[in-house]
């Protein structure tokens, strides 16, 4: 196969990862810079272009979209998909994925385990949305944040009113959500691939510190999971639409409760963990997944 690696950052541990695993198993593959595409939209020959090249030879991508460029990423996405090319996770879920309140709706819809959450527009009930969730401790957490900024641990209800309003000050957008105490700093990430979960780790916050992102000072370690915490990453992962996906679950007196699905899952704290070739995996189930000929469906919007 011929394969495109969507990433801005072709020296990051997780797009090098990708490269090396689809040479290692005979492919042809290179790293795209999907913020340097530009794209002519017909309903004749839909192309995508590259610098001075049209990109008209790939059989599949893998889209690394950040966060931040997830409008222009996920048309560049789409721009491939309309072409026929097939993607590792598609356009509409990475796009899913990203809204955190959209993908919360659709968890919810589709039974999946979460910790109660709040959004409103009008902070003047604040009060009440505070009270609807089950009061502080709780956690506020702005929609455009990743990694685990923008998110604050209100220990009491008054503390709690002054961070929403001043978030609401800067016109953010922003979800109150239940503080699972029990989880104790830590969460679960799952790696699902398809219908399985190929990995999970432990993540453990710093001292003192709710959040466990590792670049905040959290700890990985290698975690045997439950098959009720596999069954809830699968179909958390399946609700999105997402094939490629890692899902962060906490440990609640309640079963597992899904707090976020990340549609570029890092590969480094995963592989170091666990001591698994995720990336070659990737690339397998390209090679499973990949039909050549096979004419693929028209994304909607």
């Amino acid at each position: 196969m011929n394969i495109a690696i969507l990433s801005r950052h072709p020296s990051i541990y997780s797009t090098k990862r990708l490269l090396e695993a689809a040479k290692a198993r005979g492919h042809e593959a290179r790293i795209i810079n999907h913020l340097h595409c530009y794209m002519n939209i017909t309903s004749e020959e839909p192309t995508v272009h590259y610098r001075d090249e049209v990109l008209d030879d790939f059989d599949a991508i893998v889209p690394r979209v950040g966060a931040s460029v997830t409008f222009y990423g996920t048309a560049v996405v789409r721009q491939f998909e309309t072409m026929g090319v097939y993607s590792l996770n598609g356009s509409l879920a990475i796009s899913r994925s990203r809204d955190k309140l959209r993908a919360m709706q659709i968890l919810s819809k589709r039974g999946v385990g979460l910790p109660s959450t709040g959004f409103a527009h009008s902070m003047k009930r604040s009060k009440e949305l505070i009270k609807l969730i089950g009061g502080a401790p709780l956690v506020v957490k702005l929609l455009e944040g990743t990694q685990g900024r923008g998110v604050v641990l209100a220990e009491t209800s008054k503390a709690a009113q002054s961070v929403i309003e001043a978030f609401k000050g800067l016109n953010a957008n922003l979800l109150v959500q239940e503080f699972i105490k029990e989880a104790g700093g830590s969460d679960i990430r799952c790696i699902v691939l398809g219908d399985k979960v190929v990995a999970a780790m432990k993540r453990q916050g710093a001292e003192g510190e709710f959040r466990s992102n590792v670049h905040l000072g959290g700890k990985v370690t290698p975690v045997k999971i439950s098959p009720e915490e596999r069954a809830a990453a699968v179909k958390a992962s399946r609700a999105l639409g997402l094939k490629f996906a890692g899902v962060d679950l906490l440990r609640s007196t309640r079963g597992p409760l899904v707090m976020e699905v990340n549609s570029s899952p890092g590969l480094q704290g995963i592989e170091s963990a666990t001591k698994k070739d995720i990336a070659s995996l990737v690339i397998q189930f390209l090679e499973k997944n990949y039909e050549p000929g096979k004419k693929r469906k028209r994304v909607e919007s």
